[in-house]
C-alpha cells in the first residue's frame, strides 16, 4: 500500500519584480510504498528542494495533490499544519538544526514537549533509541561539545523519537566526514530494514546508493528512476553515476 502519493503536482514561482514565471515543478507524479527507502536526485536547480518543501508541508503547490496515508496535505489549515508536521514526520538535516542552549536529551525531545507528552513517556521511548544509535552516553552534553556524526545522529533520534510515518531527509551526509557519514547510512539501512519508510533528497551518489530505489529529476520533471532490485551497494553506485551522466549531458528521458 502507498504511504505517499503525489499526483500531478506543479510548482510556479513569481518573480517579485517583472512579474515574470518560473515553473519549479512540473506534473510530477511518484508514490512511495510504506517500508521503502527512496532517493531523490538531481542537479541544482532541478526542483528537488521545492518538491521536499511541499511534502514537508512547508510550502503550499500551484496544482496537484499529495496524500501522506490518505490525507491530502495541500488542504491541512495553516492552524494546523505544525501539529500535522510533529505526528506524522520526522526531519533530518543537513546542519543539524540542534539548539546548542538545550542538552541532547532535550533537544531530542523536542517535538515531543510541544505535543506535551509525559515525561515518563518521553524517557521510555528514549532509551532504547539512544542506545541504538550509539548516543547514550552524550544525552547530558550540549552541541557545541560533540562531533558532527554525534549531531548528525541525534538529529536521528528526534525525527524517529515521535514514531513517525515518514522520515524526510535533506542531504544528511552534507555535513559529514566520509566515516560518519556511513555511520549514518548504515543507521538509515537499519531503521529502514525495521519498517521506517525514508525519503532523502541528495547530492551524494554513495547516499544515493543506499536507498531501495532512486528517483531523478530534471528541470521540474521525473526523469528516471531505478529500482535495487538484486544489485549490491557498489552495483548500484555505478548505476546511478552512469544515469547522472546522462541526465547532465541531456541523454533521452526514461534512458
Amino acid at each position: 500500500m502507498s504511504l505517499l502519493e503525489v499526483k500531478s503536482l506543479q510548482k510556479i514561482y513569481t518573480t517579485r519584480f517583472g512579474g515574470n514565471q518560473v515553473q519549479a515543478l512540473s506534473n510530477v507524479s511518484f508514490s512511495v510504498e510504506n517500508g521503502e527507502y527512496l532517493a531523490i536526485m538531481g542537479e541544482s536547480g532541478s526542483g528537488k528542494t521545492t518538491l521536499l518543501n511541499i511534502l514537508a508541508s512547508l510550502d503550499k503547490p500551484t496544482g496537484g495533490e499529495v496524500f501522506l496515508d490518505g490525507n491530502n496535505i495541500v488542504k491541512i489549515k495553516d492552524s494546523e499544519i505544525s501539529a500535522f508536521r510533529r505526528d506524522n514526520l520526522g526531519f533530518v538535516f543537513q546542519d543539524f538544526n540542534l539548539l546548542d542552549t538545550f542538552s541532547i536529551q532535550d533537544n531530542i525531545f523536542l517535538p515531543l514537549v510541544l505535543s506535551q507528552k509525559p515525561y515518563e513517556e518521553m524517557n521510555k521511548r528514549l532509551k532504547p533509541l539512544s542506545k541504538k544509535l550509539g548516543i547514550d552516553e552524550i544525552l547530558p552534553k550540549y552541541p557545541y561539545e560533540i562531533s558532527g556524526g554525534q549531531k548528525q545522529r541525534t538529529a536521528v533520534a528526534r525525527a524517529l523519537i515521535t514514531n513517525p510515518k515518514l522520515i524526510l531527509a535533506d542531504e544528511p551526509t552534507g555535513a559529514l566526514d566520509s566515516k560518519a557519514a556511513m555511520n549514518l547510512l548504515k543507521i538509515f539501512s537499519e531503521i529502514n530494514e525495521a519498517g521506517q519508510t525514508i525519503l532523502m533528497v541528495t547530492h551524494s551518489i554513495a547516499a544515493a546508493s543506499h536507498a531501495k530505489r532512486v528517483l531523478f529529476i530534471k528541470d521540474g520533471e521525473i526523469y528516471n528512476q531505478i529500482y535495487r532490485g538484486s544489485m549490491n551497494n557498489d552495483e548500484m553506485y555505478q548505476k546511478i553515476s552512469m544515469t547522472l551522466t546522462v541526465l547532465a549531458t541531456g541523454g533521452v528521458k526514461g534512458e
